[in-house]
């Protein structure tokens, strides 16, 4: 047994105060590697812009100069033993999405297409976040090569940079658990394999065949090449950024566009798991998922709602107001963002109801946004026991969700983090509101953007943008849309002193 002197209490704070600053550099390690990552992305927007003769591929150049700099100095520091626990995965993937989204907004600012900063960066951020609002009111005016960077943004986003980065270099061993814990959504985290890395390249590569299949579903119901990447990237990435200033709507001429998107939409907004599944043949298994049945009965329930009140109250032929009501609710609760019609004119119910969807989002392990409907279930099962609890005070029951029972510690955290939720949309819509942009606008703006969903209602609708907000409310926004995409605790660990603190 050691002797319990001053000099032993040096020698062990020492090893501790080490071990906190190994962590910490690891944790500015895996930034460098995501770094990387992104210079390695900024190369196609590079050859675009090259290919069409445009003068912004130098900006593409010197960011993944800068990035690739930067990335390899970070990735080179010496993190010794260091293990990556809990917290620093948190902190890892916040600081990661932090960096990429300062990064990648230079070539918007360095190519002139974007002039201000803060502008440039809330694009950016809710390309990432795959969110879909814009600030831009002329979308068709910007070079080919930047617009594609703003559709790439979204397709890097929507499955998860940090994904990606482990798909490509699985180098952090055990602590590569907490950096996909940290950044996939849903509130029950599980591999699709053993091995992580290999969990990673299996979801990427379900991610590139959809996109893929899309990609040429689009070119041949008449898109251009070019048109159809775009949006097959902003599609499998729920993103909704689209190359046309009336977005879909433009292609109204090709009337199976809308279509194809619709099904590639709900498609992305499933667990990416159950599609692991079917294509294993364990079709029973996918029938279970009490998420996606109440996913798939959403949809129609809102689909038909919107569509009558569509036709009874907006004037709608009953043709029309179905079709635009699939879209619109696919597209909306998978938190894509595109748009066919104006929405905002709708009649009141239906806004309503779009704003629910905005809420709920999609599945968890989906590219969708939002609460995420396996929170939904568990919310309604806990409900549920509690209203039996207060009926029969000595019931004892275990909430379960296909077959498996869920941890407490699950549960307690999803009534925590609807808790966040709320109040993080609430801050946001009383900054927005100091703009005097008006309740409903103030109140969409910021559930649009928490939710990852894209256009807003009111004045901030699908037919106007954000761009005339103030450089307050587009920054409190940019950190709701990070916020949302990380499901809040992972930027909340990072603004938390404690994190910092060695202990």
């Amino acid at each position: 047994m050691p002797h319990l002197t001053p000099a032993y209490f040096r020698r062990y704070n020492d090893r501790i105060g080490k071990g906190f600053i190994m962590n910490i550099r690891l944790i500015f390690k895996v930034l460098g590697y995501v770094l990387l990552v992104e210079a390695g992305c900024l190369l196609l927007p590079l050859l675009i812009s090259l290919y069409l003769g445009e003068s912004s591929w130098h900006s593409f150049a010197l960011v993944a100069l800068l990035c690739a700099l930067s990335g390899l100095c970070l990735s080179r520091l010496r993190v010794g033993a260091a293990v990556m626990q809990g917290r620093d995965g948190y902190a890892a993937v916040a600081l990661a999405w932090i960096g990429l989204s300062l990064m990648g907004a230079l070539p918007y600012v360095i190519s002139g297409a974007i002039p201000r900063y803060i502008d440039a960066l809330f694009e950016t951020v809710s390309g990432f976040t795959t969110t879909g609002a814009t600030i831009l009111e002329d979308i068709e005016r910007l070079p080919g090569g930047i617009l594609f960077w703003r559709s790439e943004t979204q397709w890097m986003g929507g499955m998860g940079v940090l994904v990606m980065f482990l798909a490509l270099m699985p180098k952090l061993g055990s602590g590569a658990v907490h950096l996909m814990r940290a950044e996939s959504p849903g509130p029950i985290k599980s591999k699709l394999v053993p091995k992580l890395g290999h969990s990673a390249k299996i979801l990427y590569g379900i991610y590139i065949a959809l996109t893929a299949a899309e990609l040429l579903a689009l070119r041949i119901a008449g898109m251009s090449w070019y048109d159809a990447v775009n949006h097959a990237f902003t599609t499998m990435a729920t993103g909704g950024f689209s190359v046309k200033n009336d977005s879909i709507a433009a292609y109204a001429h090709l009337p199976a566009v809308a279509w194809i998107i619709t099904v590639f939409t709900a498609l992305a907004g499933v667990n990416f798991s159950l599609m692991f599944l079917l294509l294993r043949g364990r079709v029973r298994q996918v029938l279970r998922s009490s998420e996606l049945w109440l996913y798939m009965a959403i949809l129609a329930v809102a689909t038909a709602l919107v569509g009558v009140n569509l036709w009874l109250e907006h004037g709608a032929t009953p043709g029309g107001a179905l079709s635009d009501a699939v879209f619109q609710v696919v597209t909306v609760m998978t938190t894509t963002g595109y748009a066919t019609r104006n929405f905002a004119l709708w009649p009141t119910f239906s806004r309503l109801i779009l704003a629910a969807l905005m809420l709920i989002g999609g599945c968890a392990g989906s590219t969708a946004g939002g609460v995420k409907v396996s929170r939904v279930v568990i919310w309604m099962k806990s409900l549920r026991r509690d209203l039996v609890r207060i009926i029969h005070p000595k019931h004892v029951s275990v909430i379960t969700v296909d077959d498996q029972a869920v941890d407490e510690n699950v549960i307690s955290s999803c009534h925590g983090f609807l808790v966040a939720y709320v109040l993080v949309m609430i801050v946001g819509a009383l900054v927005v509101g100091w703009d005097n942009t008006g309740f409903e606008s103030s109140f969409s703006a910021s559930l649009t953007c928490i939710s990852n969903v894209g256009p807003a209602l009111g004045s901030l609708g699908e037919a106007g943008n954000f761009s005339t907000l103030s450089v307050l409310s587009k920054g409190v926004l940019s950190l709701e849309m990070l916020m949302g995409r990380l499901e809040l605790m992972p930027i909340l660990v990072l603004l938390a002193p404690s994190t910092w603190r060695n202990k």
